[in-house]
């Protein structure tokens, strides 16, 4: 019932192309996250419909997407991010399936509650890093440690457009992480991620967040995706957001 509300309100959108989206890249900004409830999303979009025009691609309004996630053999981004290290990296590769684009992406905590994300157009999701593919990592996180693949993540992201300052939103639903072992799904859990030049607490998105009493809360996928796999990592640091999101699917 809420996919179907959610496709009827989705529909009543004004659309916003890829090239459309070029002013608003946003690879150096702050991003704040939001974990509700898929059944709130109808009621969500329809609060947002006046302020945002949603992307549409192939005249498709949600892009499947699959991400291999790289890290050290000790896991040392997973445990930055853990750790709470105000300066840590991720990397990724990230397939927009139906668009024929794959990006190597590395994303970096950079101070002052800042991300800054470079990537690079690559032909196909790979196994192992080619030296050029290495170089580039190194170079932009500024480390040189041989990186492995670790973990698949697959979702469907709905991107938004603020029709009014340089602001855009994403929604992630039907979460599933995959690796050799087998295979766990994060349904019934929408992440929302604002992304702006600078925080700014007047957004139509932030006011309709507080409205609806859902509080902003660092989540990242990588890290939750470890935990459900139950790989043999610390956890301590996330045990407010796991609770959280059992709350969420609980009450689904």
């Amino acid at each position: 019932m809420a996919a179907s509300a959610t496709t009827d309100v989705l529909d009543t959108f004004a659309p916003i192309s890829l090239a459309d989206m070029d002013g608003v890249k946003l690879q150096d900004r702050v991003d704040t996250k939001y974990v509700f409830g898929e059944a709130e999303l109808p009621e969500v979009l329809a609060a947002m419909l006046p302020h945002y025009r949603v992307l549409e691609v192939n005249g498709m309004r949600g892009t499947k997407y699959s991400s291999l996630y790289y890290d050290t053999a000790d896991l040392q981004h997973y445990k930055d991010h853990h750790n709470g290290r105000t300066f840590r990296s991720k990397v990724r590769f990230r397939e927009y399936l139906g668009a024929d684009l794959v990006f190597l992406e590395v994303k970096r905590k950079t101070g002052r509650g800042r991300t800054d994300k470079k990537r690079i157009l690559v032909p196909a999701i790979p196994l192992t890093l080619d030296p050029s593919q290495q170089e580039f990592v190194s170079k932009a996180n500024g480390q040189d440690h041989p990186l492995h693949p670790t973990l698949w993540n697959h979702f469907t992201r709905y991107t938004f457009v603020n029709k009014h300052s340089p602001e855009r939103l994403t929604m992630d639903v039907d979460l599933r992480y995959s690796d050799p072992a087998g295979e766990r799904v994060l349904g019934g859990v929408v992440i929302a991620e604002l992304k702006q030049e600078r925080a700014d607490r007047t957004s139509p998105f932030v006011r309709i967040m507080r409205k609806r009493v859902v509080a902003a809360s660092g989540m990242s996928k990588y890290c939750i995706g470890m935990l459900l796999m139950e790989r043999d990592v610390k956890h301590n640091a996330f045990k407010q957001v796991l609770l959280k999101l059992e709350r969420i699917r609980n009450a689904a």
